[in-house]
């Protein structure tokens, strides 16, 4: 009877300890990809902004995560530039979530978007029809408000953190090519910041970057050097 006891608490002691060790796999497991339009940050900071007002003298700097990231007031020293960057959107999810920031009509926006498009296969054609679209439709809405058009940043694979952007180097260079032509057509102006970024192979330069896509504080110095004529222009 002893041993039939035993027996039955040491199953049961192995089967707890089976079920904490499929909870923890699961518990560890890399998330799916989610679109950025189902994305729990992506619905949290897109209501916010919706419901916050922007009006005819601020400046709006409109874009992913690369612009998510950055303390753009501070940066500058100006309270009126507002950060509507949110990490993962594609430039579709700009376009759908415009109207709020057209409808103030601020009097400057910044537009930096497209390396998750990239990372989810869509071609530099594609993409310049998107961001032309987006474009052309804060221009007809609010006509005052005067658009910068960034260039995309260079990407660095020998982070190896994502497989995404895994060869994408070229398709990242081609939609810089296609977003300075959707600039010239919709005269709108376009700022190439690829270059001061890019080392000698055309990569993000790796004192830059902890991870190969984002940058870290001297980048956004970079950034605001190649910008700040136009801040205050």
């Amino acid at each position: 009877m002893r041993k039939i006891l035993f027996i039955a608490s040491a199953l049961a002691i192995l089967t707890a300890c089976s079920n904490k060790m499929e909870d923890q796999a699961q518990n560890n497991a890399a998330p799916e990809s989610i679109p950025p339009q189902q994305n729990i940050l992506y619905d949290q900071r897109s209501t916010l902004f919706e419901l916050l007002p922007v009006d005819s003298t601020d400046i709006v700097m409109f874009g992913n995560s690369l612009t998510h990231h950055c303390e753009w007031n501070e940066l500058f020293g100006i309270p009126n530039i507002k950060n509507r960057g949110i990490q993962g959107d594609i430039v579709e999810g700009l376009y759908q979530r415009a109207e709020p920031i057209v409808n103030g009509h601020p009097k400057k926006i910044f537009i930096l978007s497209g390396v998750n498009d990239i990372s989810h296969n869509v071609t530099p054609d594609s993409l310049g029809r998107a961001m032309d679209k987006l474009i052309k439709y804060i221009k007809t809405n609010s006509p005052s408000t005067k658009i910068y058009l960034q260039s995309l940043l260079p990407i660095n694979n020998s982070f190896g953190r994502y497989k995404a952007i895994f060869g994408k180097e070229e398709d990242v260079r081609q939609t810089n090519v296609v977003f300075e032509q959707v600039a010239k057509d919709n005269e709108v102006q376009w700022i190439n910041l690829y270059p001061h970024f890019a080392d000698a192979e055309g990569n993000l330069r790796s004192e830059l970057t902890n991870d190969g896509l984002h940058i870290l504080g001297p980048g956004y110095m970079i950034w605001k050097e190649q910008i700040q004529d136009y801040i205050m222009e």
